[in-house]
């Protein structure tokens, strides 16, 4: 019979392995704003992934924040998608943040349609990444827009309120947009821990994003 010993005797005199977790890849999606990049466990957007960006209200920069990705990859020729938009996008800031308008689609649904159609968009591989509102969206919708990204390979982001902070979500990624302009906090990120302090990004003026 084996003899009885403690734990932290093991532990401490090195006999046992400690198996540690592989740091995650580098992502291929910077966001554009060094500060975030720095907080983010992969240094940019978690690839084929959902990401949250919860925010307090409109034109606190919520856009400015995806600007930077969505015109490098429209300039590689990838198509970006809008579904349901809360406002009418404004053509001359988009192309001002450097956009290209000719790979922005835009669709209109309600909102049980535009989770679908979010779905479908995501599911198809076919475009560089999928921007969404949902308004009424719980943890099965949500994660069906995650594994749709996944099996997509296509960047997610869904814009929701801030109240939405206290309820779980499946996303990889969540990012809170407090009601000061350019500044954010990371409340959840896929591979590490998520950074508590504020982080500044920077923003255009609010008012032209829509």
């Amino acid at each position: 019979m084996g003899a009885v010993v403690a734990l932290d005797t093991l532990f401490n005199g090195g006999q046992v392995w400690k198996g540690r977790s592989a740091p995650p890849a580098a992502s291929p999606q910077p966001t554009g704003h060094a500060g975030l990049d720095a907080a983010l466990p992969s240094g940019g957007w978690p690839e084929a992934a959902l990401t949250e960006l919860l925010v307090a209200a409109p034109g606190v920069g919520e856009l400015q924040l995806v600007w930077p990705t969505l015109a490098r990859l429209t300039t590689a020729g990838e198509r970006i998608v809008l579904v349901a938009p809360p406002f009418v996008p404004y053509p001359q800031a988009w192309q001002n943040a450097g956009v290209d308008l000719r790979q922005l689609s835009v669709i209109r649904a309600d909102e049980r349609d535009a989770l679908w159609a979010a779905e479908q968009c995501l599911r198809s591989g076919s475009c560089g990444a999928v921007l969404c509102w949902p308004r009424q969206a719980d943890d099965r919708a949500l994660r069906r827009l995650q594994v749709a990204a996944e099996t997509g390979q296509t960047l997610a982001f869904a814009w929701r309120s801030i109240q939405e902070a206290i309820n779980p979500s499946p996303a990889a990624l969540r990012i809170a947009i407090d009601g000061r302009p350019g500044q954010l906090r990371v409340l959840k990120c896929r591979g590490g821990l998520a950074r508590s302090t504020p982080i500044a990004f920077a923003t255009l003026t609010p008012q032209t994003e829509h």
